[in-house]
């Protein structure tokens, strides 16, 4: 996601591909393996430790967290805080990110992150902080996207961390990807029946302008996932209604739509020069937030002004306070249901309070072992926004 020129029709700025192949070894391999459910924690989320694999319920079967709240998108970690995962993690909670990407390889460099994930993933998971990886497939060989993609997200530490699901940043044709619908289908596919039906899988797509609809097959791109990740850099537009485009455009799909939107320069993609102040970011989430969004993120870490950041940090949307001290607001409601769904609990994703919410709390806390009181208490929120494992075939 580093700038190369103009790209066409509101995809990311180009991501040049220089980056080391480390730990590059590809699997091959169907995975096989089961849910595990949250860990039991009442500590502060500063104190977990590393996750936590307990006995599966009989139902319903636990699936991996989709990411709500704020994060950032990450992709030359030498140029993050120097590198140092604990000062990520540090301006991470200043800011109040709830999670964050990281690249993980693309075609042309391979898988290449394990070190710097070894790194990260334990000391990110012990503040509860999720990880997700991202990678830039060009889908010239399927196959060999695939098995980097399942090298990223089967990759462990030694103290047994894992990234907490996986985003595929699907480009267009004119940045050498070979995105035709049939490419499309067997990459998601692949990649789907590699994971299981447990694994969070994130779309990263260009906006749908109406120029990107008629070269970019969505429907073939986002079937095979979970959740998609619309990439909204509004430039010389309002952000506003770009976000509140993309999300209507999108919501045929009947999937999750957690926009990215822009913390970066945009001089070299012909947009005004300057990283977009608060005025516009703060718009771009409230914007979000009030039309179904329930996680927002930002490209990028390196490149966020320090006013980029002080407006994330303050914006009131996409934040998950507790229950009953706060009355939640139909966004903050919405991103706890969202949550509750993507981790095996459903209810209606609506923002409103039912006794369907009050029953799909009740059910999470039984199973995670804490007292049920069909609201979100802190100690509920807390093992919510605990990282653990993933169910992830084979592991």
């Amino acid at each position: 996601m580093t700038a190369m020129g103009f790209v066409a029709v509101g995809a990311h700025i180009g991501r040049a591909d220089t980056a080391p192949v480390i730990n590059g070894q590809l699997m091959a391999s169907r995975l096989h393996g089961a849910s595990l459910l949250p860990p039991v924690a009442s500590q502060p989320v500063a104190e977990t430790a590393a996750p936590v694999d307990l006995p599966t319920p009989a139902a319903p079967a636990l699936k991996g967290a989709l990411p709500v709240g704020k994060g950032m998108w990450m992709y030359q970690p030498a140029a993050v805080e120097g590198g140092n995962p604990e000062a990520i993690v540090a301006r991470a909670h200043a800011i109040g990110l709830t999670h964050i990407f990281v690249r993980t390889g693309s075609s042309k460099t391979g898988f290449y992150a394990g070190d710097f994930l070894a790194r990260l993933l334990p000391v990110a998971h012990a503040n509860g902080i999720r990880v997700y990886g991202w990678d830039f497939p060009y889908l010239n060989n399927v196959a060999d996207d695939v098995n980097r993609a399942i090298a990223a997200i089967s990759f462990t530490t030694t103290d047994g961390h894992r990234i907490d699901g996986f985003s595929a940043d699907i480009e267009f044709p004119s940045m050498g990807v070979k995105v035709t619908p049939a490419n499309a289908t067997a990459y998601g596919a692949g990649l789907r029946h590699a994971v299981g039906d447990g694994y969070p899988l994130i779309a990263t797509v260009p906006r749908p302008s109406r120029a990107a609809v008629k070269v970019y097959p969505y429907a073939q791109v986002v079937s095979s996932f979970d959740a998609i990740a619309p990439m909204v850099y509004w430039l010389n537009r309002e952000p506003v209604s770009d976000v509140v485009h993309a999300m209507y455009d999108l919501g045929k799909f009947g999937k999750p739509i957690i926009p990215i939107g822009q913390a970066y320069d945009g001089a070299a993609d012909h947009g005004p020069p300057g990283v977009p102040g608060r005025a516009a970011i703060q718009a771009f989430m409230a914007a979000a937030e009030e039309h179904g969004a329930t996680s927002v993120s930002f490209w990028s870490w390196q490149h966020a002004s320090q006013e980029a950041w002080d407006a994330i940090r303050d914006a009131p949307q996409f934040v998950l306070p507790t229950m009953p001290d706060t009355t939640l607001n139909a966004g903050q409601l919405r991103a706890y249901q969202y949550l509750l769904t993507s981790l095996g609990f459903p209810t209606a994703v609506d923002g409103v309070w039912s006794t369907s919410v009050a029953e799909a709390i009740a059910a999470y806390q039984r199973a995670a072992h804490l007292p049920v009181t069909g609201v979100i208490d802190a100690a509920t929120r807390v093992v919510l926004l605990t990282p653990f494992k993933s169910p992830l075939l084979g592991h």
